[in-house]
């Protein structure tokens, strides 16, 4: 039985993301790229996947964790490894220099405004909700809801 989960389809959205994410993993980790365009080809590409949707979704602590993994571990491959100062070997880079490389917005960032913007188009709609008819007892006119 089929049950409208919104963790099933965060699920689903991270699911499809991980799938944009391995089939563009060469160009993301590609020397020859500058990251700027990396991350227009992560936004451009990768991200859509993800935000399908997003403004119905009502997200706990754990999906919100998990959409943030899956973007630092994107943003891990377009800005790479980083040679440590004192010990002079590579390491990943921490979550805090991730987001000063990143100038924009976190992923759950943008998914809250998103769902902001889609509630105040709801609040604005009122209850005089029209739809376009196409024909029939409406003659094409728009009909009340």
């Amino acid at each position: 039985m089929y049950r409208n989960s919104i963790q099933e389809e965060i699920k689903s959205r991270l699911k499809s993301g991980n799938g944009c994410y391995h089939s563009a993993q060469n160009l993301l980790s590609s020397s020859l790229l500058y990251k700027n365009l990396k991350i227009k080809v992560y936004r451009t590409i990768g991200l859509p996947v993800v935000f399908y949707g997003c403004e119905t979704w009502s997200q706990t602590l754990r999906e919100e964790r998990r959409l943030r993994v899956f973007e630092n571990r994107v943003l891990r491959r377009i800005f790479g490894p980083r040679r440590d100062e004192v010990t002079r070997e590579w390491r990943k880079l921490h979550n805090e220099e991730l987001n000063e490389l990143y100038w924009s917005p976190n992923i759950v960032r943008v998914i809250k405004s998103r769902r902001m913007r889609w509630m105040g188009h709801i609040a604005r709609m009122g209850d005089e909700r029209r739809i376009q008819g196409s024909g029939g007892e409406t003659g094409g006119k728009k009909a009340n809801l």
